[in-house]
């Protein structure tokens, strides 16, 4: 499970948490005259973060850190191919004219392609990395042809068509009441034609009752219908789909083996090579508690086939990887955390029955992230929480890691004008400039260290997943929210010493209500409904805590000079309410009640206040911040010397467009059509 950067998180870090060529790279020093942020393109900023104390690790710890990243970069095709069908014949074609035209082309139809491209490579495709709407062209079909004719290129019709026609295939993932998910989302997980109904009695038919570690069924495969009529799976491995891109991530992962800082990393490393050369799912959970018990090196990594929010129906899984180095004293900082993790168990309050007796094998670190790829790259989580199997999570644990140099980029590059514009009052603004960093940071800490360790299934219950089926996301990411919107508040946190004040909790307080109901709405167009699984979570927790609580008037909506606020007036019974909502939410997943779980997402999730989500559109393109951000990966260039590698040496790339246009003529290893 991921956790994301929200709108409205404060502008400062706190230091109890986080310590802080050619024509297109350079070896800037760690210094403040860093160029965090790069350029700014329709709603898009691309940011850079930096690798700390990189220099410290010894040779063969950079060596396994340039392994893991090479890995990842080699299954970067896969991403695009899972996001949609024709992704890889589009980006194979851009990529060309990008290289052969840029800086002949010009003019405003020209200025239009570019800009199409540029979301285009951000989102891994045609669909809006966050919203799932397909993008319109700003230029013609026309202009696009020409474009082809002079770099000696052709696309089939049907993709043309699909591009500029808005009625096809609108929308990667679509999960509306009463629509058909599966065969209305146009992500490439399953074959056009295959329907919702089909596709869950398929893997309903693999299931064994009674099953107290079932495997994740269809984790790693694309549904497809044969010739006869029948489904069958193609699975992602080694000679199977995507077979050149895993060949290649295999390479390097064996050469990682080599290097790893101790035996545990290498078995975890060798289990996951073994599940890329089988496909095997019960292969996949033997890495992943080999890998959760893997705890003694500095590096780390997240490599594979693991979030499932882009399956309409929560099944199937985007590739993305993610290379740590840990951060020695700040993960000291906030080990407390999981040191503590039974008492905030025992003191939660969910129902006894769905508390975990022991809380066991939670590892927390702070790292810095050396390199991302495929879905995490370049919009970025903060935070992860690993593995997603339930049955692994009781028995043997979970990793947690705050993403702390991608934080600490996103607050050096800043949005304090939009406090300014959505806090009511001055004491509001001060609190959130002064303590909303490190509320941020601790949110992010107990949603993944806590929240997503916490509960249990009731007895018998072993497949929530698959029972919740599209709404399983967004309840999870509301738990996980929740669990930590209601400790975050608690004096504990100051005994612990994580906390100097109360004004931490409330500052978190006030920017997750000022998010959940307004700020996040900027992400959307007029018209559009939630659809991304962490924007309805935080609109469904808002939302319901704000109704709940009109009786006693515990937020107050206030509309001053045409502009809408929402004010705390109760921090106590707020928190009360979040206790309420969690136990609820935690209900629902325990039991896997899915029609509890329907009527709280589609009844607070979903739906937009049209007055206010316009309004907050005209109060923010005042502004001129753009509302998404992503990061171009530091270079990692080798140092030979009598073909011997003697050092690693970081380069920070100075463009956005020249690193996708690199990464293309160097990590491209599938074939157009799969």
């Amino acid at each position: 499970m991921k956790r994301f950067l929200h709108l409205g998180m404060a502008v400062t870090l706190s230091a109890q948490l986080m310590q802080c060529k050619t024509d297109t790279n350079t070896s800037e020093s760690m210094n403040d005259d860093f160029q965090w942020e790069l350029e700014r393109f329709a709603d898009i900023r691309i940011l850079r973060y930096q690798i700390p104390d990189f220099d410290s690790l010894s040779l063969k710890q950079k060596l396994l850190v340039y392994y893991l990243v090479q890995a990842g970069l080699s299954g970067r095709d896969i991403i695009y191919d899972q996001n949609h069908r024709y992704n890889l014949t589009l980006r194979h074609c851009f990529d060309k004219i990008m290289t052969e035209l840029d800086g002949r082309e010009t003019g405003l139809e020209w200025d239009a392609f570019e800009e199409y491209v540029k979301r285009f490579w951000f989102a891994n495709g045609v669909h809006h990395h966050y919203s799932h709407q397909k993008f319109e062209p700003g230029f013609s079909r026309e202009y696009l042809e020409g474009l082809l004719k002079k770099t000696g290129q052709s696309l089939p019709a049907e993709v043309i068509e699909f591009m500029f026609n808005p009625a096809i295939e609108a929308r990667k993932v679509v999960r509306d009441e009463g629509s058909d998910p599966v065969l209305e989302s146009a992500v490439n997980f399953y074959d056009p034609g295959i329907t919702t109904a089909e596709a869950e009695a398929f893997y309903n038919a693999m299931r064994k009752p009674g099953d107290s570690t079932p495997i994740s069924y269809g984790l790693n495969s694309k549904l497809v219908r044969l010739p006869d009529g029948r489904l069958a799976e193609k699975v992602w491995k080694v000679g199977g789909m995507y077979g050149p891109a895993i060949e290649r991530i295999v390479y390097w992962l064996e050469k990682a083996v080599e290097v790893a800082e101790n035996q545990k990393q290498a078995d975890a490393l060798k289990l996951l090579i073994e599940y890329y050369r089988t496909g095997d799912l019960r292969t996949w959970d033997a890495y992943n508690i080999a890998w959760v018990q893997a705890t003694e090196g500095v590096i780390d990594y997240i490599n594979s086939f693991i979030e499932v929010y882009n399956d309409p129906i929560g099944y199937k899984a985007n590739y993305e990887t993610i290379v740590q180095i840990d951060d020695f004293e700040a993960s000291r900082r906030m080990r407390v955390l999981a040191e503590h993790a039974g008492w905030f168990e025992r003191q939660s309050p969910i129902q006894p029955e769905y508390k975990k007796e022991n809380v066991v094998g939670i590892s927390y670190r702070v790292v810095n992230v050396a390199g991302e790829a495929g879905d995490a790259s370049p919009a970025t989580p903060i935070g992860v929480n690993l593995p997603n199997a339930d049955w692994i999570r009781v028995r043997y644990g979970s990793k947690s890691v705050s993403l702390g140099n991608i934080e600490d980029a996103y607050d050096k590059a800043g949005a304090r004008p939009i406090l300014e514009e959505f806090c009511f009052t001055t004491a509001e603004l001060e609190r959130a400039l002064k303590y909303g960093g490190v509320a941020s940071k601790l949110h992010t800490a107990l949603h993944e260290v806590i929240g997503h360790a916490s509960g249990k299934p009731k007895e018998g219950v072993t497949n929530a997943k698959e029972r919740l089926s599209k709404y399983y996301s967004t309840i999870e990411e509301a738990r996980a929210d929740l669990v930590a919107l209601y400790f975050i508040t608690d004096p504990y946190l100051r005994e612990l010493g994580l906390v100097e004040s109360e004004e931490v909790g409330k500052a978190e307080y006030d920017s997750y209500i000022r998010n959940g109901l307004m700020l996040q709405l900027r992400r959307l167009k007029p018209g559009e409904q939630l659809e991304e699984d962490h924007m309805r979570n935080r609109q469904l927790v808002a939302k319901w805590v704000y109704e709940k609580g009109k009786p006693d008037n515990v937020i107050e909506r206030k509309v001053v000079n045409g502009k809408t606020y929402y004010i705390i007036n109760d921090y106590d019974k707020l928190r009360a309410l979040f206790g309420e909502l969690l136990r609820e939410v935690q209900r629902i997943k325990s039991e896997a009640d899915y029609e509890a779980a329907r009527r709280l997402v589609e009844g607070y999730g979903v739906k937009v206040d049209a007055d206010l989500h316009a309004e907050v559109l005209r109060r923010t393109e005042a502004l001129k911040i753009p509302p998404y951000a992503g990061f171009v990966n530091p270079e990692l260039v080798p140092v030979e010397k009598d073909g011997q590698i003697i050092d690693i040496r970081v380069e920070y790339p100075t463009s956005f467009k020249q690193q996708m246009l690199d990464y293309g003529r160097r990590y491209s290893f599938l074939p157009l059509i799969n």
